[in-house]
């Protein structure tokens, strides 16, 4: 049986690294885009990691904030490995500079809005006609869709109003793509990690090390980009069946009601 393909934005580092490791431990062939040159050698060592695995692994250098790029991406993903199965959005910034929201200005506002919402969501769309027709010719393709938002969605950040809109919209695009490709069966899904140890979260490790002592989650450690990516990867195998349009924490219990 041939092997599943996946595509995952922001699959070079962190969390869509974790990702695409465990896609690749599941056993699926695995593409993943980023900024940097092809050439760079974080990459080659991020597909070394995933082709260990036993499967295929293709890079693309390609900016999901660029709506131009997208037809492209999805027809080299194509040819580089045979089709597309699986789209994981999980290609995110930070904000340039964290500012109070009564003073945060427009420009740092749009880039972020456009890399972290408006991008997932054009992507979605034209991934999405591709897997109508996918299981339309293949009906028996476990053909999904998974969001990778943040616990910002519900919990308020006044010093990166901007990022916590980003993911509280990205939480709405996956319940509408999952009402809109319910009929062809193709679910969509959404993981919502919390504090997870990465790139964008380093500057501020100091802070957290002691929030997660003092009980910041009922788990006292750091979520991992392999915590992410098991929950993705059992949401792409299809391990939660009739569950379509929902959201999964991973935050170690952070966002639970305690007294």
């Amino acid at each position: 049986m041939s092997r599943a393909i996946a595509l995952i934005t922001g699959g070079s580092r962190g969390i869509g690294l974790g990702v695409a490791q465990e896609l690749a431990r599941s056993g699926f062939d695995v593409a993943i885009t980023g900024r940097r040159p092809a050439e760079d050698a974080g990459v080659a060592q991020a597909l070394a990691s995933l082709e260990a695995h036993g499967g295929r692994a293709a890079y693309f250098a390609s900016d999901v904030a660029d709506l131009d790029q997208h037809e492209p991406l999805l027809d080299a993903v194509e040819s580089a490995l045979g089709g597309l199965d699986v789209l994981v959005n999980n290609a995110g910034v930070a904000p340039d500079v964290r500012a109070d929201i009564l003073e945060a200005d427009a420009a740092s506002f749009d880039r972020l809005i456009s890399i972290n919402l408006r991008g997932p969501y054009f992507l979605t769309q034209r991934a999405a006609r591709r897997l109508v027709e996918r299981r339309k010719a293949q009906p028996e393709s476990r053909c999904s869709v998974v969001f990778v938002g943040s616990i910002s969605a519900d919990i308020a950040s006044i010093n990166r109003g901007d990022y916590c809109l980003s993911k509280a919209g990205i939480g709405m695009a996956a319940k509408l793509f999952a009402t809109r490709l319910g009929e062809h069966g193709i679910p969509v899904y959404e993981v919502r990690p919390g504090i997870i140890a990465t790139d964008m979260t380093a500057g501020v490790q100091e802070k957290y090390e002691k929030l997660f002592a003092d009980g910041l989650a009922i788990e006292h450690r750091w979520g991992t980009p392999e915590d992410v990516g098991k929950a993705v990867a059992a949401l792409a195998r299809g391990d939660f069946p009739y569950a379509t349009g929902q959201h999964i924490m991973i935050d170690g219990g952070l966002s639970t009601p305690r007294l």
